[in-house]
């Protein structure tokens, strides 16, 4: 059995554009997610919106810079994680497939050693 990390991406700005009846609908998603898979998850959370990061980087020379913003500016964000334990890659796989992410997609790696 391994961990890993499944990361959920999605389009802030599209859901900028939502009333609230899809981000109601997404955390029932979730919710059923949870609870069809809760043998395998170990961990997990939604992060607050993008604006609210912030970033630190090594200068070169022996320091930091710290900005405010996210690492890298793409249109898909990471909104939420989900640690998961599984036999092999290919169930790590087929669990993350069931992960909702209705205006993006995931990104599952494995943690080393196991976590």
């Amino acid at each position: 059995m391994g961990k890993y990390l499944v990361m959920i991406y999605d389009d802030e700005a599209k859901w900028a554009a939502d009333d609230g009846s899809v981000m109601e609908q997404n955390h029932k998603n979730h919710q059923a997610f949870a609870e069809a898979n809760g043998s395998a998850i170990r961990g997990g959370g939604q992060l607050d919106g993008s604006e609210t990061a912030t970033s630190i980087r090594a200068d070169g020379n022996g320091g930091y810079v710290v900005t405010d913003g996210v690492f890298a500016e793409t249109k898909e964000v990471m909104g939420g994680y989900y640690i998961i334990e599984a036999a092999d890659l290919d169930e790590a796989l087929a669990i993350a497939k069931q992960v909702p992410s209705p205006t993006g997609g995931v990104e599952v790696r494995p943690l080393v050693n196991g976590g």
